[in-house]
């Protein structure tokens, strides 16, 4: 076969092709523009949903970043005149950032800022003696799929666990952390927590252990030293 028969023969088949296509198109129109139109639409929902998250969530920034702003503001020195901005006592400024953090909670709640403002509701509620509702706030944060703000929340609430004689439910989240550590809060943090209730609830010898696989797996580090620190002062 010559070379111009086998390029007659590739256009024929191109044409067929081609034409058997536009036939089954033709014969499936209908069909072919519902897919068109939910592809479109698809496409146009998620542009829109990508949008509106972004917004959302530089909103959700700003508004936790006040709030933060709010926690971390200076207290006035004693005997010192009102000033804005700055408050008299700590409580009186948790109060404050309390509620802040609780709005954004509760505005945001389904982005990562939200889980962040769970957080901080938490601790301020909890600055406020407030123990009910910072233990409402922490377990919320504690069940995020962040692990690093879930992590600040579980040990938050372990320390809160501890504090109202729940001393079994403290060190199931103490091991949680241990076993499943992150940026924010490593396993060796978590240890020297869990050591320090066990010798606090008299129980020295579990307390000697922990300290000393603290000690043993960070030489160098700032954990590691303090753990050599409460074996020698056991």
């Amino acid at each position: 076969m010559d070379t111009q028969t086998r390029h007659a023969l590739k256009g024929d088949k191109f044409v067929q092709a081609t034409q058997s296509s536009m036939d089954w198109i033709s014969g499936h129109r209908s069909g072919v523009m519902r897919w068109a139109i939910t592809v479109a639409v698809a496409v146009i929902v998620g542009i829109g949903l990508a949008v509106f998250i972004g917004v959302r969530s530089s909103a959700a920034n700003a508004a936790l970043g006040e709030a933060l702003d709010v926690y971390s503001a200076s207290l006035l020195p004693p005997g010192a005149p009102a000033e804005a901005g700055v408050y008299a006592t700590a409580a009186e400024r948790s109060k404050a950032a309390n509620q802040k953090f609780a709005a954004v909670a509760d505005e945001y709640g389904w982005l990562p800022e939200g889980t962040k403002a769970h957080y901080f509701a938490g601790v301020t509620y909890e600055d406020l003696g407030q123990n009910g509702q910072a233990e409402t706030e922490l377990k919320k944060a504690a069940d995020a799929w962040d692990r690093n703000t879930g992590n600040l929340a579980k040990l938050a609430l372990a320390g809160l666990y501890h504090q109202t004689n729940r001393d079994a439910q403290a060190i199931e989240l103490y091991n949680a952390i241990i076993a499943k550590p992150s940026v924010t809060v490593s396993a060796a943090v978590a240890q020297l927590d869990l050591a320090d209730l066990y010798a606090a609830a008299g129980k020295r010898d579990q307390a000697r252990l922990v300290w000393a696989k603290v000690r043993d797996s960070d030489k160098e580090g700032a954990a590691g030293s303090i753990a050599a620190q409460k074996l020698s002062g056991q």
